[in-house]
């Protein structure tokens, strides 16, 4: 496959106390450990910005399959929550939570955009039987 898009990152200094930036400078953040990590929670932490690309990346998923089906979907947003989980075995994982927000459409037809979605996100291709997501369809 041919790569239609590649950026790069790097984090430096401490890892979730350290720094990160994109190669191209538009991204360049402080990071800190969440205080339930028993950081100072004073900076952005991997999950946050795992959880903005992940919604960001869904909702244009989202976008993408609603015009395919002519389908208006109006001022629909995506949340994502992450989640750091024990994994039983001496190590940690993540788990993830979208909620699908779609206030023009029934709670069927939201559902099965939601669900044309999933099948074209880069973020749930990746994820998809590496880590627990659930999808919530909402419309409100």
């Amino acid at each position: 496959m041919n790569a239609i898009y590649t950026t790069e990152a790097v984090s430096t200094g401490a890892g979730r106390n350290g720094s990160a930036r994109t190669d191209d400078g538009r991204l360049e953040l402080r990071l800190a450990a969440p205080k339930a990590l028993g950081g100072s929670g004073d900076g952005t932490n991997p999950e946050q910005l795992f959880a903005a690309g992940y919604a960001a990346c869904f909702h244009s998923a989202l976008q993408l399959v609603a015009r395919q089906a002519k389908a208006d979907i109006g001022e629909s947003s995506v949340g994502a929550r992450v989640s750091i989980i024990n994994d039983g075995q001496g190590g940690f994982g993540l788990e993830v939570g979208l909620e699908v927000v779609i206030p023009t459409l029934s709670h069927h037809e939201a559902t099965a955009l939601a669900e044309k979605a999933d099948k074209v996100c880069p973020y749930s291709n990746a994820t998809r039987g590496n880590l627990d997501v659930t999808i919530t369809v909402t419309d409100d």
